[in-house]
């Protein structure tokens, strides 16, 4: 299942943004008001939507001030999410990408909640 964010723009510079996203701790800005948020070291953090189990991500790969790569530590539901970052003309923009592999019948009951997590995500980035 492949899930994609509208593009946003930030006022943030690519490497301001990057710097920002590779920071585990950041995401707890970005995440909605009544999401369960707590960190574990400096790469991971797992995070608990309302209607979805609890889920630990941790970074997996970085490219320098173009993109950044969660991933899930969790066999059970195995995915990424990754932002993609580029250069804008008052800062940088941005889009998240969701990649999992989901049998036909979790896939259906997760995307609406997903879609609507890559959205509040990509408004708290815009808010940055």
């Amino acid at each position: 299942m492949n899930l994609e964010s509208r593009t946003v723009t930030t006022t943030k510079s690519p490497e301001e943004l990057f710097e920002f996203l590779t920071s585990v701790s950041n995401y707890q800005q970005l995440m909605p008001e009544d999401t369960k948020f707590e960190t574990h070291g400096d790469d991971k953090f797992l995070f608990g939507l309302k209607g979805m189990p609890e889920i630990k991500l941790g970074l997996k790969e970085q490219t320098p001030h173009s993109q950044v790569v969660l991933g899930s530590t969790s066999d059970k539901l195995a995915f990424t999410l990754t932002c993609n970052i580029e250069n804008a003309d008052a800062g940088s923009s941005a889009q998240l990408k969701f990649d999992g592999d989901f049998n036909p019948m979790m896939a259906m009951m997760i995307k609406g909640p997903i879609n609507k997590f890559l959205e509040q995500l990509a408004n708290g980035l815009e808010k940055l």
